[in-house]
């Protein structure tokens, strides 16, 4: 089955004050979908109320994965429905390794009597290292713990190809890497695109895009999606900054604080 999600309306708040203020958005399985645009504009408060992060309060709107209401889900319910989000900042936990960590994610999606042996594990996370040029030592090593940025970028990449999402959001996964560190990000998520899987790529600079061809680019401003296009409107964004867009649209502020 093809992947359908769709956002409708979503408003959110943070300690009252509306940071969303009605975002409209679908996406299929197959498709890429980026979301640029300055920052101040919601693009990583968005991110975090799909995922329920609990400093957000949705006040308004829907959001549906497959039929399915994901504001209705709790945190490790939405991610064993399918939605991943690899993070800007990603957390280190000390005395938890990566292997414990992902083979817990892994079973913990695929459920109880179905769990995925410890043999079968390990080849298939030894296989996706190697393809991400990650040293197979950070198997063993506490997750993220005195990690780089780029490995911290690629460990979550690491766990998007183990946990196979249906909805992979990206917030600025690219923020902090090196050209061939975003190549090899980039290749990574290349390889997972399929019917049953659809992209929200968060990023402020086309660079990624470059590697990533996204089919679908949206501008957000003020809490909004302003304007839509396809890879064309990236490249002009880059080129020619946002100021057109905000004349354009007659936008002064393109952050939150007005309305």
């Amino acid at each position: 089955m093809t992947t359908q999600f769709e956002i409708q309306g979503l408003k959110s708040s943070i300690e009252g004050k509306e940071i969303l203020k009605g975002i409209d958005l679908k996406i299929k399985g197959g498709e890429v979908h980026a979301i640029m645009g300055p920052n101040g504009t919601g693009k990583s408060t968005l991110a975090s109320a799909l995922m329920g992060h609990p400093k957000y309060e949705v006040t308004d709107g829907s959001v549906t994965l497959n039929g399915e209401d994901v504001l209705e889900m709790a945190v490790d319910e939405r991610a064993r429905a399918g939605l991943f989000l690899a993070m800007q900042y990603p957390s280190e936990i000390t005395g938890v390794t990566n292997a414990d960590f992902l083979r817990s994610a892994i079973n913990a999606r695929r459920g109880e009597g179905n769990e995925i042996s410890l043999i079968k594990f390990v080849r298939q996370m030894e296989g996706k290292m190697k393809e991400l040029e990650m040293n197979p030592e950070f198997m063993h090593r506490y997750l993220n713990e005195g990690f780089s940025g780029g490995e911290k970028k690629r460990n979550e990449i690491l766990q998007m190809m183990l946990l196979e999402p249906k909805l992979v959001i990206l917030d600025e996964i690219d923020s902090g890497l090196d050209i061939d560190a975003l190549r090899i990000v980039a290749e990574g998520v290349n390889a997972m695109r399929s019917e049953d899987r659809g992209f929200l790529i968060i990023t402020h600079y086309q660079r990624l895009l470059n590697y990533i061809t996204p089919d679908y680019v949206h501008v957000m401003m003020q809490g909004r999606i302003v304007k839509s296009g396809g890879p064309e409107l990236a490249q002009r964004l880059e080129a020619e900054g946002y100021d057109w867009v905000k004349e354009e649209l007659g936008i002064v502020d393109e952050t939150v604080g007005q309305a």
